[in-house]
């Protein structure tokens, strides 16, 4: 068989207790839903070959091409706060990783693949609808410019899964930096395995931090780089409106990029205490929650780290806290930028935080759409004759009209002309974000067989800072009986 994966593979050289070898299971008759052409050649993959039957064979777990290193990785996590010491990869099989066009390394995962021995007696399968909500909502983080995994390919099984009801199964092909977890080093720190958290760490400096391997103290750099790709990960999320809705501790990529979209959603009306997850009942992961929920997790990374940082357990605890002691500075900075440029404002002063936070506010209490709000100001921004687009989001339009005074009179102190602010606003507040009511309704069609609203819904995100005129439905916010409450995990 010819080789069409350019393999290099490195996880699989760890020693066995860092995964389990298994083979993807065999499905009946795939199909083929959706490639993501562009990312396949990034990676150096043939995708008229990738979309040929065997291809698509290899993309279902039926066939393994030559050259790939099949396991399940291991791994544990806190789950809403408990801890458990053994989960690992139940329904995803790594088939090894290459090395893209920019010379980045990728791992090639196969998500819906079948049941591994970590699996808990899962089926090991993924439906449709969830394979079909994390294929646009992370190619639509991707566009919006949030560091992320991608979508390679999507298909359908030929074999129906049990959860709720039958389902159509599928295997979402993703693709990421890598797929190494707090989890990860949570798992071998929970044996006591001290040499498998030393050689995971080696590993994840040699791969993703290359520079800490120079520092004085290479643990402590890896820590350091950890938490500042975090902290500016979730200022990126908030910036977008997103919740993740799973940020357990086996969701936090240490490579910082968004991981396992489960639950997740975009908001709609703005309010800090959004939840969509349906299993997160009090709230843990709510939008406004994100942030400290990622110092709790970046916590338990540390904590994993402390015999490695020092043999002394309290000098290693007082550079872990003075470590963790950054985050705070490091997401406020970078929040406080995106909410600045979200406002048109080139220039740092004392009051804008309270200026940014004045309008939040008032957007809470007049039920106003976060996207729609902060991509109209930009019209505003050049003329107030464009005040009423933003003014009709409000229930109480005057909370807009007070807050607009003091935002202009704080636009006055830049130095930029109205063309260039406006400009500048259009490439940090997106027009079209994967709104709930559209990802479900693109669920439904495919439940029926119908992937035309898929594609055309992928094609609007793949462009959200385009006005795109003709695709202006997409922008807007759901009728009250188009709302979707809650996400589900799919498992």
């Amino acid at each position: 068989m010819t080789v069409h994966f350019p393999f290099n593979n490195s996880y699989a050289t760890l020693p066995a207790n860092f995964f389990a070898r298994v083979a993807p299971t065999p499905v009946a008759t795939p199909r083929l839903i959706k490639l993501n052409r562009a990312l396949a050649n990034q990676l150096r993959i043939d995708p008229d070959w990738l979309a040929s039957p065997e291809g698509v064979e290899v993309l279902a777990g039926k066939r393994v091409p030559d050259g790939a290193a099949p396991l399940a990785m291991a791994y544990a996590g806190h789950q809403f706060g408990h801890f458990v010491a053994q989960l690992g990869d139940g329904r995803a099989i790594l088939l090894g990783e290459v090395i893209d066009r920019d010379g980045v390394r990728r791992d090639i995962q196969l998500k819906g693949s079948g049941p591994t021995p970590f699996s808990r007696r899962g089926d090991g399968r993924a439906a449709l609808g969830p394979v079909i909500r994390e294929y646009i909502v992370s190619e639509a983080m991707a566009a919006l410019g949030v560091p992320t995994t991608r979508s390679l390919a999507a298909v359908l099984t030929g074999e129906r899964v049990q959860r709720e009801t039958m389902l159509p199964g599928a295997v979402l092909t993703r693709v990421a930096s890598s797929h190494i977890r707090v989890g990860t080093f949570q798992f071998f720190a929970a044996r006591e395995d001290i040499a498998g958290v030393k050689q995971l760490a080696d590993h994840v400096i040699a791969r993703h931090y290359p520079d800490a391997a120079e520092a004085e103290h290479p643990i402590r750099a890896l820590l350091d780089a950890v938490i500042r790709r975090q902290a500016e990960l979730v200022a990126r999320w908030l910036h977008v409106g997103f919740i993740h809705g799973v940020m357990n501790t086996d969701n936090c990529s240490v490579s910082g990029e968004t991981i396992d979209y489960g639950p997740c959603a975009f908001m709609d009306a703005y309010d800090p205490a959004t939840v969509y997850s349906s299993i997160d009942e009090t709230g843990r992961y709510a939008y406004a929650n994100q942030p400290r929920i990622a110092l709790w997790n970046l916590t338990r990374f540390a904590e994993t780290l402390l015999p490695l940082i020092d043999s002394d357990e309290k000098t290693a605890i007082e550079i872990a806290q003075a470590a963790l002691g950054e985050f705070a500075d490091i997401f406020d900075t970078a929040y406080q930028a995106g909410l600045r440029r979200k406002l048109g404002l080139f220039t740092s002063q004392p009051d804008d935080a309270a200026l940014a936070q004045d309008l939040l506010t008032a957007m809470t209490a007049n039920q106003a759409d976060f996207t729609l709000t902060f991509r109209r100001l930009g019209a505003a921004a050049v003329d107030a004759d464009n005040d009423e687009a933003v003014r009709g989001l409000f229930i109480d339009p005057t909370a807009f009209d007070a807050w607009a005074v003091n935002w202009r009179q704080r636009l006055g102190q830049e130095s930029q002309d109205a063309g260039t602010r406006h400009q500048a606003m259009q490439t940090i507040n997106p027009a079209f974000i994967p709104r709930n009511h559209r990802v479900e309704a693109v669920i439904q069609a495919a439940l029926a067989d119908d992937y035309a609203p898929f594609e055309k819904l992928l094609a609007v995100l793949a462009k959200p800072y385009e006005d795109q005129p003709e695709m202006a439905d997409y922008a807007e916010p759901p009728e009250p009986d188009q709302r979707v409450l809650k996400t589900f995990c799919g498992t």
